[in-house]
């Protein structure tokens, strides 16, 4: 066989060590470029993904405040009518249309908009579920360009002493 046809043929040793170090490091030139762009790559994603990590986690975080919030606020709107024909038992009590208006008011106040918001309660304590769609940073790289859903939930008990 032909050596012009084989594309690795067999190399021959030359009498001068240095001019086989020049033939092997002219044969690997090159070849850091492509492993040096990966790196960097891998190393570009893992800060954006550590960005927008941390970018959702601050949202939730407010999201959270916000419930917690309208949680209290909902859980302190006692049902009057009802203390005052039955008085303050062990607990005191919560409807669903006070605790609504409470979480409403509470809301209307904050500087935070939410996209939806449910009260529920189950005449002694409240829970509040709250949800916020955001925009994320690197949110087009890692969401494909769709917000980031939050979602929150506190439950609070109106105080009362033994």
């Amino acid at each position: 066989m032909d050596d012009r046809r084989r594309p690795y043929a067999a190399r021959v040793p030359t009498i001068d060590p240095t001019v086989d170090q020049a033939v092997d490091q002219a044969r690997e030139r090159g070849s850091t470029l492509p492993f040096v762009l990966v790196c960097w790559t891998v190393a570009a994603l893992m800060a954006f993904g550590a960005i927008a990590a941390s970018d959702a986690f601050l949202e939730q975080q407010e999201v959270q405040a916000v419930c917690d919030g309208a949680a209290l606020a909902a859980a302190n709107r006692t049902d009057e009518s009802i203390v005052y024909t039955s008085g303050v038992g062990t607990e005191l009590p919560l409807t669903r249309a006070a605790a609504q208006a409470a979480v409403a008011d509470q809301l209307a106040d904050g500087r935070t908009t939410l996209d939806s918001w449910s009260a529920e309660t189950d005449g002694a304590e409240v829970t509040v579920r709250c949800t916020r769609f955001v925009e994320i940073a690197f949110g087009w790289l890692f969401l494909g360009g769709e917000p980031l859903e939050r979602t929150a939930t506190a439950s609070a008990r109106a105080p009362t002493l033994p």
